[in-house]
């Protein structure tokens, strides 16, 4: 005789808790790419020419190939929308996508939720490179195709992390506490020394520099196409990085023990993390918070697997970059706020918020 229950008496076994993780990251994640492209579509209809959202998309997708969309409408607004927003936009998607990136992979490598991408000194090199390069007279802006600041800024944010590197390698080992405290000694000295010369300068020129420290999105496709392969190839090989630096959460000999080669990982997730750091700052600025909200966000929401953590952060990072800087596309006057007050005043209320219902245990 048969012991089957008839169905609608039969008990269903819950499903895993690990298996509604993965779906509901999986779901986050098609849905934050939906998001960014709304965004960008977004950024890219707002301004002084008004540009309807639909008119936006027709010609975004009138360059995709294989899609068989013919725009006729007015050349001007094509040209306002692929020369001059368009590259604005995907920049400030790729510096923001970087900077989350780097910020996550930072508070992983360091084991430390405060930890940014400028803290071993990047940015204090950077900023001395792009002081160098707004005072120094008879340099030009022909240093390279791109501008003679974002160069020195580049070659002084390397700089900085290479010195720091050397100071803190010690035989086969890189020490992170020791690491750590070089890059604040040496980019206190920087700062010191970049606040000196700010001094010495004329207000023409120290309010060029005061602007480009708090960060700005120009809108030049030479920029972007220099910042993307920087920024595509460090992402990506972060991304494979993701279960090394899950294991490396452990202490460091367990870590070890399980097949990771701990001074390889540190070695090559802190070259691929500071170069898109830098790359970022040298185009755009120091653009504060970024790095420590997004990933700060993304891991009270979705948790800390890197696997996850890493790719939800590029998404959000490029979002919350470009929302920033619509912001400052559409407020008046707008050249006089860059965009690393509008990132702080928005990203540190919106944090507080988030620990503030995860204190209270009402999280989403």
């Amino acid at each position: 005789m048969s012991t089957d229950l008839p169905e609608s008496s039969q008990t269903k076994m819950p499903r895993a808790p690990h298996v509604l993780r993965w779906r509901s990251r999986l779901w986050a994640m098609g849905g934050l790419v939906l998001l960014l492209a709304v965004a960008i579509a977004l950024a890219t209809s707002v301004g002084s020419a008004d540009i309807s959202f639909f008119t936006v998309w027709k010609i975004l997708f009138s360059k995709l190939p294989f899609i068989n969309i013919d725009y006729k409408g007015d050349e001007r607004i094509e040209d306002i929308i692929l020369t001059i927003r368009l590259p604005r936009v995907v920049l400030a998607g790729l510096v923001g996508a970087s900077l989350a990136v780097a910020g996550a992979t930072y508070q992983g490598l360091f084991r430390n939720p405060l930890a940014d991408p400028y803290l071993i000194g990047v940015s204090q090199g950077a900023l001395l490179g792009a002081v160098i390069g707004f005072l120094v007279p008879g340099i030009g802006d022909n240093l390279t195709d791109f501008g003679v600041v974002p160069t020195l800024a580049f070659v002084g944010a390397m700089g900085a992390v290479i010195v720091v590197y050397f100071i803190a390698h010690s035989g086969k080992s890189l020490p992170v506490t020791t690491l750590i405290l070089a890059g604040v000694a040496l980019g206190a000295w920087l700062s010191a020394i970049s606040h000196y010369l700010m001094l010495q300068s004329d207000d023409g020129k120290l309010h060029a520099i005061v602007s480009w420290m708090f960060g700005h999105i120009d809108d030049e496709w030479n920029q972007v196409l220099t910042v993307l392969p920087f920024a595509l190839i460090g992402i990506f090989i972060i991304w494979l990085y993701a279960r090394p630096l899950n294991v490396m959460q452990l202490d460091e000999e367990q870590a070890q023990q399980l097949g990771v080669n701990i001074e390889r990982t540190k070695l090559i997730l802190l070259a691929c993390s500071t170069l898109i750091t830098a790359v970022s700052v040298a185009f755009c600025g120091i653009i504060g918070f970024v790095g420590i909200i997004v990933p700060h966000a993304v891991r009270l929401i979705w948790g800390p697997d890197h696997r996850f953590l890493l790719p939800l952060s590029t998404l959000v990072g490029a979002i919350f970059l470009i929302m920033a800087d619509t912001v400052v596309r559409t407020i008046t006057d707008p050249e006089s706020i860059p965009i690393g007050v509008i990132t702080a005043s928005v990203g540190a209320p919106f944090f507080l918020f988030l620990l503030w219902k995860k204190k209270r245990g009402t999280f989403f």
